[in-house]
C-alpha cells in the first residue's frame, strides 16, 4: 500500500521548510530522514525492493518543493513522471533502521531530468539509484521542455551535463528495445 501518511507528512513537512527559507538549487544535494518500519519490511526482514523505490518518491518530493518546483507544478498544472529507472543494492535496510535518502540532479538535457537517489543507514550507502524524470502537462501528458521548465524557476542558460557513468547509462538504454 501506498504511504499516505508519509506523503501527507513530507507535504506538510516540505513547505513548511520552503516558506521558513529552508530551499534548495537545482545544484544542491536534499537530505531526507526517516526510520524504516514494519510495513517496510518483506518475508525477508529487509525492507522490500518496491518500497525503496516508493519511498524514493517521497524524497523526489520533498526535492521538488523545497526547490520551487513544487509551487510551479500547481501553479501550470504541470505533473512528474518517471521514465526510466535504474538501481544497484548493496546493503539491507532493516526495522527500524534509521535512514538518510540524499536526492540531486544529476544531469539535465533538453528533454529529461537524470534524478540520482541513494539510501545510506550508518553512513553506509544502502542502494543507489539514477532515473530519467520530466515535467508534464497534466491536461495533454506531454513532456515539457527542461529549459521552459528551469526558466519558470528563474534558471537561465544552466548547463548539467552528465558524467560519465550516467552518459553511459543513457546511451545503453537507447539500445534497449521496448516490446511492441
Amino acid at each position: 500500500m501506498y504511504p499516505f501518511l508519509r506523503l501527507t507528512k513530507t507535504l506538510l513537512k516540505s513547505s513548511l521548510d520552503f516558506k521558513k527559507g529552508n530551499t534548495l538549487s537545482l545544484h544542491d544535494t536534499a537530505e531526507f530522514y526517516f526510520t524504516a518500519r514494519f510495513n517496510d519490511i518483506d518475508n525477508f526482514l529487509e525492507m522490500n525492493n518496491g518500497r525503496i523505490f516508493t519511498l524514493f518518491d517521497l524524497g523526489r518530493t520533498d526535492f521538488a518543493i523545497r526547490t520551487g518546483l513544487g509551487k510551479k507544478l500547481l501553479q501550470k498544472r504541470w505533473g512528474l513522471v518517471v521514465a526510466g529507472s535504474t538501481i544497484q543494492y548493496r546493503k539491507r535496510i532493516r526495522a527500524f533502521d534509521k535512514v538518510v535518502m540524499k536526492t540531486r540532479v544529476a544531469a539535465i538535457d533538453e528533454r529529461w531530468f537524470y534524478i540520482e537517489q541513494t539510501m545510506w543507514v550508518n553512513h553506509k550507502c544502502t542502494c543507489h539509484a539514477l532515473l530519467r524524470t520530466a515535467v508534464t502537462n497534466i491536461k495533454t501528458g506531454k513532456v515539457i521542455d527542461t529549459n521552459q521548465v528551469m526558466q519558470s524557476l528563474g534558471y537561465h542558460d544552466i548547463s548539467l551535463p552528465p558524467d560519465e557513468w550516467v552518459q553511459a547509462w543513457i546511451d545503453a538504454d537507447k539500445l534497449r528495445p521496448f516490446p511492441h
